[in-house]
């Protein structure tokens, strides 16, 4: 079996997503939602709830979880699986920070 193969794409800088916050990115025909915690960590996943179609760079952010604005439900952000028991999971990216600037991989 083959390896799969990734592009690491450049968002822009880190700066630009205030820490405790999400920004939403239109990448390759993607919209994926790019978190900053309060301790700086970076985490990234689709840009729509899987649920109702939230915005998921609006919801409340965790210090590993983001939390829906729509109906609540939670995201692990490492993950990408609902917290409490739910069966819905978010698409994950692998997220880069190289000096300021912020990468994501795409498959």
């Amino acid at each position: 079996m083959g390896r799969a193969v990734t592009a690491r794409v450049k968002l822009g800088l880190v700066a630009d997503i205030p820490q405790g916050e999400g920004r939403s990115y239109h990448v390759d025909a993607r919209n994926i939602a790019v978190f900053r915690t309060r301790d700086g960590r970076v985490f990234a996943t689709q840009a729509k709830c899987p649920h109702r179609q939230g915005p998921l760079a609006d919801g409340l952010l965790g210090s590993d979880s983001v939390v829906c604005p729509l109906h609540e439900k939670r995201f692990d952000l490492t993950s990408g699986c609902e917290l409490g028991g739910g069966d819905c999971s978010l698409a994950v990216y692998k997220v880069h920070v190289d000096a300021s600037e912020l990468w994501v991989e795409l498959p």
